[in-house]
């Protein structure tokens, strides 16, 4: 199965010369999941920087094609008939070693889960625009930043919108050297925490951790060589459940 997200860090660099205060946004987990009985969730977003950082909240929606090829599409919060994740508010003046947060609302169809790419980005205000500085404000923090090297980073959020009547189902089809997980449910199922391991007591050895999102009906393989085996611990909506393969 190919993996659900790509790398999440987005950049943006400003060249400048000395040291200065700069914005830093920290929006904990890369993860967020709405269950069936939820139509929203709060995102908090932290500045750790040493000065205001101005962020916007983009929303895209992810949709797969038949190849698990993944295609991205704006979400228009203005649209008519108000069928997607929007985020309140859109934008966040967040002071130094501060906080704000954001709700974010699904609206319109769950008849299917829905996926959504949820994008923290912090910009350089100019006055009149969406965060009503002044002319003289806009350019006192340009002054502020323009002092020093900084670079300004947003982050992507992944959000799980799970249908209104999630049906949670993994199947496991053994192998001579593999195990296939198969979902047959209709909401993403997550291996948490998944490890190969050999031996046992005191000289087990597993591998680093991995966590994989298996959507509906798709399958993950998981190869073993003689005297290995898996454990994870699967998450199927609030249900977890250690499994230990094969």
């Amino acid at each position: 199965m190919k993996r659900l997200l790509w790398p999440l860090l987005l950049s943006f660099a400003l060249p400048v010369i000395g040291n200065a205060a700069a914005p830093s946004i920290q929006v904990g987990a890369m993860y967020e999941y709405l269950e069936s009985d939820q139509a929203s969730l709060l995102k908090r977003v932290h500045n750790r920087g040493t000065a205001t950082a101005f962020v916007r909240v983009v929303i895209s929606e992810v949709v797969y094609d038949d190849d698990q090829r993944a295609h991205e599409h704006a979400v228009d919060a203005n649209a008519a008939g108000g069928d997607g994740l929007i985020a309140s508010p859109a934008r966040l003046i967040i002071p130094a070693q501060g906080q704000q947060a954001a709700r974010l609302v699904f609206l319109g169809d769950r008849s299917r889960e829905r996926y959504y790419r949820v994008r923290f980005v912090p910009v350089l205000p100019k006055a009149a625009d969406e965060f009503a500085l002044t002319t003289e404000e806009a350019r006192e923090y340009d002054a502020q930043l323009s002092a020093g090297v900084n670079v300004l980073a947003g982050y992507g959020v992944f959000v799980i919108v799970h249908p209104d009547s999630a049906h949670y189902e993994v199947r496991t089809e053994h192998g001579p050297d593999h195990v296939l997980l198969h979902n047959v449910g209709n909401s993403t199922a997550v291996l948490d925490d998944l490890r190969t391991c050999v031996g046992s007591g005191r000289a087990e050895t597993c591998s680093p951790a991995q966590r994989i999102h298996l959507l509906p009906q798709r399958q993950q393989r998981l190869d073993h060589d003689q005297g290995q085996r898996h454990r994870l611990r699967l998450v199927e909506g609030e249900r977890r459940r250690p499994l230990q393969l094969p």
